[in-house]
């Protein structure tokens, strides 16, 4: 579970995100395993995606296992009307973009890794002080 805090912060991000990049149509933050940490997608059920991107993932990253070509960075899917790009972020999450066919794929990728690894390292840094089950809480400082 993500804190209040960072799951606004992820929120601002994806909405920051899709103002840099204005043929964006969604962005979505998700666990590899499947399930929403954040989204900001309108007219796209976000769980869905979610699942068909941790679905994409698993024979992604087996491809790239399969090739030799080590672990799986992004993904970019085209469609007629648009494309839809996964970055990894962080060591359990990914982010999900939805872009128009007109966008610029460089400036996508550019944004969509630099957006990834600020994500990344946020929920990363939110799992690390998580405690573990059966495990006390660490003290705060005052």
């Amino acid at each position: 579970m993500v804190a209040e805090d960072d799951l606004r912060t992820v929120v601002e991000e994806l909405r920051r995100l899709r103002t840099r990049v204005p043929q964006l149509t969604g962005a979505l933050a998700a666990g590899v395993d499947g399930l929403v940490v954040a989204h900001d997608t309108p007219g796209v059920d976000p769980e869905g995606l979610a699942a068909l991107t941790a679905a994409a993932l698993g024979v992604a990253v087996r491809t790239t296992d399969h090739t030799g070509h080590g672990g799986l960075r992004e993904l970019l899917v085209r469609g007629d009307r648009g494309y839809v790009a996964t970055y990894a972020a962080g060591r359990t999450a990914v982010l999900t973009l939805l872009a128009q066919d007109r966008v610029n794929v460089g400036r996508l990728h550019l944004e969509g890794r630099r957006a990834g690894a600020r994500i990344g390292e946020l929920l990363d840094a939110a799992e690390a002080v998580r405690p573990l089950p059966g495990t006390a809480a660490p003290a705060r400082p005052r």
